[in-house]
């Protein structure tokens, strides 16, 4: 059984039943589900993630007033649930990883992602937001919301970047996809530098990752899950999941001399620069003939109404 599945049958079985007796004229005002840090947050956990932070729990959002009221109370209550449930032994919590569950306050518990207690307001706001910190604050599943400002906060997050930001990032991806891969990859294999042609093309593979996210109007997660979460993206997700780890596994799965390697991951690399390309034109973002992404970044910053961020560095995110 999947973590999030897990912690929907316990708050179901465990958690509802707590709350219906203890804190009855509380029932519908108190918010439930499991979202935040975690594989199981993005259904991506498997028999490798149990060995910490891990197992039966879930959140409880409440509004400051009731916070006030019932908080501590709640929390106590939580604390003496069952640990073990379904056969599965309870959370075991590494140093790095408490908190995660338990009860919060509705706009505490989204300061604590996003680093304030309001929806983003200004560009500016937005401009700060960790893009991995907002694929935390909206994953995982709501079990129950009756009040619906857990739900409605949520939601304003998922609509995502505004136009402005978003065609910011995606120029300044153009640029530093073409500089590590289209261009200074193939550099760095000439001189033999193969520790920096290592870290070109792991560059590549990042802020290439990072494009298709951004053209998808998703937030990239975390590093160790975007691979993963790139192959469902309806927008090139499964075209680059596959180009990437053809990339990435060239040295094991070819019969390739070095020098052949070496070419054919620059073909690979080209390849998913013309992808990208194909789809800004296709999107209407960008008109420029260029078979180079470094051409199209200007192009696209232009389309920026904001003066401000218009006039930011193009390499600049």
């Amino acid at each position: 059984m999947k973590g999030l599945e897990l912690s929907e049958h316990y708050f179901e079985e465990v958690g509802i039943p707590m709350i219906r007796d203890k804190f009855s004229d509380y029932k519908d005002r108190i918010a439930a589900g499991l979202v935040g840090d975690g594989s199981e947050c993005f259904g991506f956990d498997d028999d490798i993630s149990r060995d910490h932070d891990w197992g039966p729990s879930f959140c409880l959002w409440l509004t400051l007033q009731d916070y006030e009221v019932i908080g501590k109370d709640l929390q106590a209550a939580v604390n003496e649930l069952p640990g073990e449930f379904a056969g599965i032994k309870a959370r075991n919590e590494s140093a790095w990883g408490s908190g995660r569950t338990g009860v919060f306050v509705i706009e505490q518990f989204y300061k604590r992602f996003i680093g304030i207690d309001h929806f983003p307001s200004t560009l500016l706001e937005w401009r700060t937001i960790p893009e991995v910190n907002l694929a935390v604050a909206t994953n995982g599943k709501i079990f129950i919301d009756p009040l619906g400002r857990f739900t409605t906060f949520r939601n304003k997050l998922k609509e995502y970047y505004p136009d402005d930001i978003r065609l910011k990032k995606i120029a300044s991806r153009c640029m530093t996809i073409a500089q590590s891969g289209q261009y200074n990859y193939v550099r760095c294999i000439r001189r033999k530098e193969y520790v920096a042609a290592q870290c070109a093309e792991t560059q590549f593979i990042t802020d290439t990752i990072a494009m298709v996210f951004l053209l998808n109007k998703q937030y990239r997660p975390f590093y160790k899950w975007m691979h993963r979460a790139l192959k469902n993206l309806p927008v090139l997700g499964n075209t680059v999941y596959e180009r990437i780890f053809a990339l990435v596994t060239a040295h094991r799965e070819k019969d390739l001399s070095e020098e052949e390697m070496y070419r054919w991951k620059s073909l690979l690399i080209e390849e998913i620069a013309q992808f990208i390309i194909e789809e800004l034109r296709m999107e209407g973002l960008s008109t420029v003939k260029s078979d180079f992404l470094l051409d199209h970044g200007p192009v696209i910053q232009n389309n920026i109404q904001d003066v401000q961020i218009k006039g930011l560095d193009v390499w600049v995110e």
